[in-house]
C-alpha cells in the first residue's frame, strides 16, 4: 500500500472521529465531553498524566468499552452500534500494541506474528509463512524466528509485538506505551520504527505515551488530555508553546504546578496538633 498524498489525506474525512464523550469507571469520571478527529495517515499521539483517560480512548476506539453518552466513529461507522459480528469485523481494520508487547510466552516469535493471520484468514501455509516473514523483517527480526519471547531482550520483544499488529495490514494501528521500559537505543528503534511504517504502509497511527522526547519527534499530531478534556492539541511545535500552565508543567517535566505534589489533605498544623481544624483552611489541591 502507497502512503496517501498528503493533499488527498487533508481532504478526507477523519478515520476516527470522537464526539461529544463522557465515560467513567464506576463514580469516577475520566473523559468529559470530549470530542477529537484523529486524520488519516498521520501518527496522533495522546499524552498527559496517569489515569487521564488515554488508554481508556483506545479502548473506546476498539469498541472494548462503551460510552454512555457520546459516539465514537471509525471510517463513519458508530463503534457503539454494532453487534458483536460486526465488532469483530471492524477489529479486523485495527492493529494493537499492547504495553510491554503481551506476547504469548510459549509460541515462538514466527507463531506469535502468525497468530492473527491463522485466526482471521485462511491463508495456505506456504503464503503465510512468507507474509509472516516479511513482517519481521520489517522490524529487523527475520533471523529470530525460532525463538521464544524469553529468549529475546525487551526492545526485541516489543518489535515482535509491532510484527504481529500490523501482521494483517490493518487501517489503524493503536500503540499503548510502546516505549516503556526500554533502553534509549530500543526506545530510539522502536519510535524509528513506528514512524517509518505509518509512511510506508499509508496507516493512521495512535500512540499513547509518557515519553514525551521520542513522541514529539515521530507525532504529527499532539493531544494533552487534562481533567477529563482536551487541554491542548496541534503540532508538536505548538502544544511546545501552549500558555496553558498544566500543559507547560506537563511539557516541562516541572516539580509543581496544576498538579500539586501533595495529595489534599489536613494542614500541617492540623495533623500535627498545632492548630485546630476550625482555624486553618484545607488550601492543597491536587489536579
Amino acid at each position: 500500500m502507497n502512503p496517501p498524498d498528503a493533499r488527498t489525506a487533508a481532504a478526507s474525512p477523519p478515520l476516527i472521529r470522537i464526539t461529544n464523550l463522557n465515560f467513567s469507571y464506576g463514580d469516577r469520571p475520566i473523559l468529559k465531553n470530549v470530542s477529537l478527529d484523529v486524520p488519516r495517515g498521520k501518527l496522533t499521539a495522546i499524552m498527559g498524566a496517569s489515569g487521564g483517560g488515554k488508554t481508556t480512548i483506545l479502548r473506546l476506539i476498539s469498541g472494548q468499552n462503551h460510552p454512555p453518552t457520546g459516539s465514537v466513529f471509525f471510517d463513519g461507522v458508530d463503534v457503539g452500534a454494532l453487534p458483536q459480528k460486526g465488532l469483530y469485523a471492524l477489529r479486523r481494520r485495527m492493529g494493537m500494541l499492547f504495553q510491554f508487547g503481551a506476547l504469548f510466552t510459549d509460541l515462538s516469535v514466527f507463531e506469535n506474528v502468525a497468530f492473527p493471520l491463522r485466526e482471521h484468514t485462511r491463508l495456505p501455509e506456504p503464503l503465510l509463512r512468507d507474509v509472516v516473514l516479511m513482517k519481521l523483517n520489517a522490524v529487523g527480526l527475520r533471523g529470530a524466528r525460532d525463538l521464544l519471547p524469553s529468549e529475546v531482550s525487551g526492545g526485541m520483544a516489543r518489535r515482535v509485538a509491532l510484527a504481529r499488529a500490523i501482521a494483517l495490514d490493518p487501517e489503524l494501528v493503536m500503540y499503548d506505551e510502546p516505549f516503556a521500559g526500554l533502553d534509549p537505543i530500543a526506545l530510539g528503534t522502536t519510535a524509528r520504527l513506528i514512524r517509518n511504517l505509518n509512511d510506508a504502509l499509508g496507516t493512521t497511527s495512535i500512540l499513547v505515551s509518557h515519553d514525551l522526547d521520542e513522541t514529539f519527534a515521530i507525532a504529527d499530531h499532539v493531544v494533552i488530555l487534562a481533567n477529563g478534556g482536551i487541554a491542548e492539541q496541534g503540532t508538536p511545535e505548538q502544544v511546545r508553546q501552549s500558555q496553558n500552565p498544566l500543559v507547560r508543567q506537563f511539557v516541562n517535566a516541572e516539580f509543581d504546578g496544576p498538579v500539586r505534589f501533595h495529595y489534599p489533605g489536613a494542614t500541617l498544623e492540623e495533623d500535627f496538633g498545632l492548630a485546630t481544624p476550625s482555624t486553618h483552611s484545607r488550601t492543597e489541591t491536587h489536579a
